[in-house]
C-alpha cells in the first residue's frame, strides 16, 4: 500500500472523555472488530489488560491497524493519566498526528491540557472530535471557546450539533451545508443525508462563513474566491484544511457521541482527509553511533533499515512482543537484525500487524509502518534496531529516574521465583520501573515513577502474573555520600578448605560534586598487582557502590582510588581481593562523615491566572524554589524544584487551590544533601 495512503495517529484525552469507546466505534466502522464492546461492561477490545477494564482507564498503548476507504490507519492508544507519562511520550514520538477527544460535558479538563501540551512539544498536528453530546449538560460551543482559551488553540469546526442531551438528533456538515443523521437500526453504519432544519440554517451559514473566513488566511485561491462572491470547490477547501492542520495553524474539529454511534464516521474521513502520512512529516534526526554527528532520516523504503522499539509487552505463550515503528527501509521477517543500542544481533522469528490483541502475520514492515517483532531477546523499549552497515541512533528516549520505592515479598519460597520473573518482565516492558535486592535483608524494593504507578505495577505483579505478595509503603528513593578524604588500609585474611586467603590493599576515598557520579581509579601497576586481581577490587568497589554506607541505598559522587597494595603470590586470590575492596570501601566511608542525599525533583506547575499567588506562597512552604515563571494566554507555567519527601499528596493540595484546572508535571532533577538525619 502506498505511503501516502498511511496514517500513524494517537487518540489522546482526559480520563473518561470517551477515548477507549472511540476508539471501539474506529474499529468496528473500519470492519475489524466483530461486535461493539462497551467499557461500561468491561468488553472493550483495547483495554485488554484485566486491570484496565476492571479500573475503566487505559494504561498500555496498544497499537492497533485498521482499514477505511483505500487507507490503512495505525492507531497507538496513548494513557491519560499523569504517572504514564513516560506511556504517553513513548506513544508521542512515533506518531504523525493525533485525534484529541473532548467531553462536550467536562470540556477542556486538566489532563487534557497536559497531553495537549506534550503534543505541542512533540510538533503533532492535531484534529479534535467533541463526543457525548448525548450526555446531560453538554455544550459543544463552550468547549470550542474553551480550547482558545485554556489551550490558546484555533479550532475549526467542520461540523455543528443539531441539539444536545437528549435531543440529540445528528450533525450538521458545515463544508456541504447538509444534516447527517445515523442510523440506530445498525449501530449508526448508515448515514442519512438531509437538509439543515430552518432553526439550525443561520448557525450553519455563521460557522460556513467563520470556516471560509479562518482558510482565506492560508490560500490566496480561497480569498480571491471568497472575495469575488464565487462558490469555492470542495476539494480546495479540504486541500487548505490539510495544509493548515499540518502546518499546526488550525484544528478541525468534529463532533458527535461514541456511544450513541454519531459521528465516527466523518472523524475517520477528517482523519484521512486533514492527517498527515508518513511522507508528509519532517524528516528525523538521529545520531551517527560512530561519528556522533546528527543525521537526518528520511521516510524512505528502498534506505537503510532503522526502526523505533516503542513498548515491549509480555505474552505469555511468544514470550515479549516488540512494539516498532519503522523511519527507513524494510524489517523482514526470519532475517537478523541489528540492535544498535545494545550493540548484539537480534533475530526477528516472526512479524504481526496488531487489532488490539489479535495478531495478523505479515512477512515484512516498510518504513512508515508500525508493527510487532517476535523472537528479539535483548530488545528494551527505546532500541534502535537496523543494520551493522549503517548505525544510527533514532533520538534516544530519556526516561525520568524512578523516584518512589515500596519493598516487595513473596509470601511463600514458591512465589519467590514466579515474583523475580514477574519483575523481571515488567523491567522490560517499562523503562521507569527498577527493582532491586537488599542484599543485607534478601528485601526485593521496587521503584517508579508515582504512587498511581506502583499501585498498578503492584495489581499486575499480583493479579494479573498471580504472585503471592505482601507490599510495604511507598517511600522515598535516597542515596547516599561522604564528605571528606579519608586514606584506609584494609587486611583480608580467612582459611578456606585450607587454604589462606589474603589480601591487603589501601584505598583513598574523597567526596566529588553533587551529579558527578562514581569513579574508581587504580594507582598500582601490572606488575604490583595482576590484572585479575586488579578487576577483583574494582568489581569488590563497583559492588559496594550499590549497597550503600549506612542506610543500604545506593552510594554516589564518590571517587575511590587504588593506591598501595601487599601482594604475595601463595595467599592471593581474587575472592580476598574483592572482599578487602568492599570491606575497605565500608569502612573508609563510616570514617569520611556520611551524608543522606535526598532527590530534588523539577516541577512545572501549570495554573490559572488569578490562582497564582496562593500556589506560589503553598511552594515555598513545602521548601520549592522557583526557577522560572511564564505567563501564557490562559495559564502561568512556574518551574520549581523541591524535594520529592514534600510532594506526596501534591495532586489533591493543587486541585483544591485551582479549583481542579492546575496542573503538574514532575520529573527527577538532582540529589542534593538532605538536612538532618533520616
Amino acid at each position: 500500500m502506498p505511503k501516502h495512503h498511511t496514517r500513524n495517529i494517537g487518540i489522546m484525552a482526559h480520563i473518561d472523555a470517551g477515548k477507549t469507546t472511540t476508539t471501539e466505534r474506529i474499529l468496528f466502522y473500519s470492519g475489524k472488530s466483530h461486535r461493539i464492546g462497551e467499557v461500561d461492561n468491561g468488553e472493550a477490545t483495547m483495554d485488554w489488560m484485566e486491570q484496565e477494564q476492571n479500573r475503566g482507564i487505559t494504561i498500555t498503548s496498544a497499537a492497533t491497524t485498521c482499514f477505511w476507504k483505500d487507507a490503512q490507519i495505525n492507531i497507538i492508544d496513548t494513557p491519560g493519566h499523569v504517572d504514564f507519562t513516560a506511556e504517553v511520550e513513548r506513544s508521542l514520538r512515533v506518531l504523525d498526528g493525533a485525534v484529541a477527544v473532548f467531553c462536550a460535558v467536562g470540556g477542556v479538563e486538566p489532563q487534557s491540557e497536559t497531553v495537549w501540551h506534550q503534543a505541542d512539544t512533540y510538533n503533532i498536528p492535531r484534529i479534535a472530535f467533541i463526543n457525548k453530546m448525548d450526555r446531560l449538560g453538554a455544550d459543544f460551543y463552550s468547549v470550542i471557546a474553551e480550547m482558545e482559551k485554556k489551550l490558546g488553540a484555533k479550532p475549526l469546526p467542520l461540523f455543528i450539533p443539531d441539539g444536545a442531551e437528549s435531543d440529540f438528533s445528528g450533525i450538521i456538515d458545515i463544508l456541504s451545508m447538509r444534516k447527517i443523521e445515523f442510523e440506530a437500526t445498525n449501530f449508526g453504519s448508515e448515514m442519512n443525508f438531509l437538509p439543515i432544519p430552518d432553526s439550525l440554517l443561520d448557525k450553519a451559514r455563521e460557522w460556513h462563513t467563520h470556516a471560509l473566513d479562518l482558510l482565506s488566511n492560508f490560500s490566496d485561491e480561497i480569498m480571491e474566491h471568497y472575495l469575488n462572491g464565487e462558490e469555492i470547490p470542495l476539494a480546495l477547501i479540504k486541500k487548505t484544511i490539510r495544509k493548515a492542520t499540518i502546518h499546526q495553524e488550525c484544528i478541525p474539529v468534529f463532533v458527535g457521541a461514541s456511544l450513541k454511534n454519531v459521528g465516527v464516521q466523518c472523524l475517520l474521513d477528517g482523519i484521512i482527509d486533514y492527517l498527515p502520512s508518513p511522507e508528509e512529516i519532517p524528516a528525523i534526526t538521529g545520531i551517527s553511533v560512530k561519528s556522533e554527528e546528527p543525521v537526518k532520516i528520511t521516510h524512505n523504503a528502498s534506505g537503510p533499515p532503522l526502526a523505533l522499539v516503542f513498548k515491549i509487552q509480555n505474552d505469555r505463550e511468544s514470550g515479549p512482543l516488540c512494539f516498532f515503528r519503522v523511519y527507513s527501509g524494510v524489517i523482514k521477517k526470519g532475517t537478523a537484525v541489528f540492535n544498535i543500542s545494545k550493540r548484539k544481533r537480534e533475530r526477528i522469528n516472526r512479524l504481526f500487524r496488531m487489532h488490539a490483541n489479535k495478531p495478523e502475520i505479515v512477512d515484512f514492515l516498510e518504513s512508515g509502518d508500525i508493527g510487532v517483532a517476535v523472537g528479539m531477546k535483548y530488545a528494551q523499549t527505546g532500541d534502535t534496531i537496523g543494520s551493522e552497515g549503517y548505525q544510527v541512533l533514532l533520538e534516544s528516549m530519556i526516561f525520568p529516574e524512578p523516584v518512589i520505592s515500596v519493598a516487595i515479598e513473596p509470601k511463600t519460597i514458591s512465589d519467590q521465583d514466579k515474583l523475580k520473573k514477574a519483575l523481571e518482565i515488567l523491567t522490560r516492558e517499562d523503562p521507569t520501573f527498577i527493582y532491586k535486592e537488599n542484599p543485607d535483608t534478601g528485601q526485593l524494593i521496587i521503584s517508579g515513577m508515582g504512587e498511581l504507578h506502583i499501585d498498578v505495577l503492584v495489581t499486575r505483579i499480583t493479579k494479573e502474573m498471580k504472585v503471592e505478595a505482601r507490599i510495604g509503603n511507598p517511600q522515598v528513593t535516597y542515596r547516599e555520600s561522604i564528605s571528606r578524604e579519608v586514606v584506609l588500609t584494609e587486611k583480608f585474611s580467612k582459611l578456606l578448605a585450607g587454604k589462606e586467603n589474603r589480601a591487603e590493599i589501601t584505598l583513598k576515598v574523597s567526596p566529588l560534586p553533587t551529579g558527578s557520579g562514581n569513579i574508581y581509579v587504580s594507582h598500582i601497576s601490572k606488575k604490583e598487582l595482576p590484572v585479575e586481581f586488579q578487576e577483583a577490587v574494582e568489581r569488590g568497589v563497583h559492588n559496594a557502590f550499590q549497597t550503600g554506607i549506612r542506610y543500604g541505598y545506593p552510594a554516589y559522587d564518590i571517587k575511590v582510588e587504588l593506591i598501595e597494595v601487599d601482594y604475595s603470590e601463595l595467599t592471593a586470590t581474587t575472592f580476598a581481593y574483592e572482599a578487602a575492596a568492599a570491606l575497605g570501601f565500608d569502612n573508609a566511608c563510616r570514617k569520611a562523615d556520611p551524608i543522606l542525599l535526598e532527590p530534588i525533583m523539577k516541577v512545572d506547575i501549570m495554573c490559572p491566572k488569578p490562582n497564582i499567588g496562593e500556589v506560589m506562597s503553598h511552594l515555598s512552604m513545602k521548601g520549592g524554589v522557583v526557577e522560572s515563571m511564564e505567563s501564557k494566554t490562559v495559564l502561568d507555567h512556574i518551574t520549581a524544584k523541591i524535594p520529592l519527601v514534600n510532594m506526596f499528596g501534591y495532586t489533591t493540595a493543587l486541585r483544591s487551590m485551582t479549583q481542579g484546572r492546575g496542573t503538574f508535571a514532575m520529573e527527577f532533577s538532582h540529589f542534593s544533601r538532605k538536612e538532618g538525619s533520616l
